[in-house]
């Protein structure tokens, strides 16, 4: 998860730190990820990672995007102007749970952002994974990580339950504790974002009673004086970035569900034999009838 403002394409460039630790398994292997990276990084340069053409006087005299169907209006102009305000389910308007505006665009605007840093996270998570394995051991018993010659998705598979668990834990913790704002906004809280918070802010955790040296985001408070409008710009830029990076991820994990479903990355990906919606498969298997969830699933 990542705070606002973050821009996830201005890192440093790994590659070179990780060649010591590049595992090569086979020439077909490496042409393959070798070819799938350079469809990542013609993507992650494409044009919905470049700033909305809006200049910084808009963005400091525009009013909080984050109230009304119309300011959802006005920042997907911002977003991409060529194709404006796309809600073809009317979701802008629903009223959900028959609440206010307010509430409704709070949540999908937190929702799409939320979402969009976690494919990011996951994307750039895919490309590392094909090519660097840490060179430390994994566990306590010194079982190190695993091969490069599998996908990243066969390196989820045969990860050991307990590092599994491990990191579903962790990321939940962080969305509790996203979620205990109060709608007051006392001194060391955050408003929730559908009670007039800002949407995609993660509170610091300043208030919490067991010290915490660093924040989720700008744990070095590098951007603490960035001005208000380079934090709404780059805002924006990031909206941007995690929409592409949603499809880039839901593309790489087509493409190896179902091979030739994503013509771009045909020949790149290696076919993948396991479950994607079935995280845990082989770790808890509910018996139906002799069957486990994933199959008794399939049959119904």
């Amino acid at each position: 998860m990542m705070g606002k403002g973050s821009d996830p394409l201005t890192g440093d460039d790994h590659c070179h730190r990780m060649i010591p630790f590049i595992e090569i398994n086979g020439i077909k292997s490496l042409q393959m990820k070798t070819s799938a990276l350079i469809f990542c990084s013609t993507a992650w340069s494409g044009y919905a990672f470049q700033s909305a053409p809006a200049n910084r006087a808009d963005t400091s005299r525009a009013s909080p995007l984050h109230e009304t169907k119309a300011d959802l209006e006005d920042l997907a102009k911002k977003l991409n102007p060529v194709i404006g305000y796309y809600d073809p389910l009317g979701l802008g308007g629903s009223r959900f749970a028959g609440r206010s505006d307010e509430f409704t665009v709070g949540f999908l605007r937190h929702a799409e952002i939320k979402h969009g840093r976690v494919a990011m996270a996951a994307f750039i998570g895919y490309c590392v994974q094909s090519f660097y394995r840490f060179p430390w051991a994994m566990t306590l018993d010194g079982a190190s990580f695993p091969s490069l010659a599998l996908s990243p998705p066969e390196q989820w598979d045969v990860l050991p339950f307990a590092a599994k668990l491990q990191i579903i834990l962790f990321v939940g913790y962080l969305e509790f504790y996203s979620e205990i704002s109060s709608s007051k906004g006392q001194p060391g809280e955050l408003k929730h974002y559908c009670k007039g918070g800002i949407p995609g802010k993660y509170p610091s955790f300043d208030a919490n009673p067991h010290p915490v040296p660093f924040n989720l985001y700008d744990p070095f408070n590098l951007h603490k004086n960035m001005s208000k409008e380079d934090k709404e710009r780059r805002l924006l830029i990031e909206i941007n970035n995690g929409r592409l990076a949603m499809f880039g991820i839901l593309g790489f994990l087509s493409a190896q569900e179902t091979p030739g479903s994503v013509p771009l990355l045909n020949g790149m990906l290696e076919p993948y034999k396991g479950e994607v919606m079935a995280p845990f498969q082989g770790d808890i298997d509910i018996i139906l009838g002799g069957r486990s969830m994933v199959e008794a699933w399939h049959l119904n």
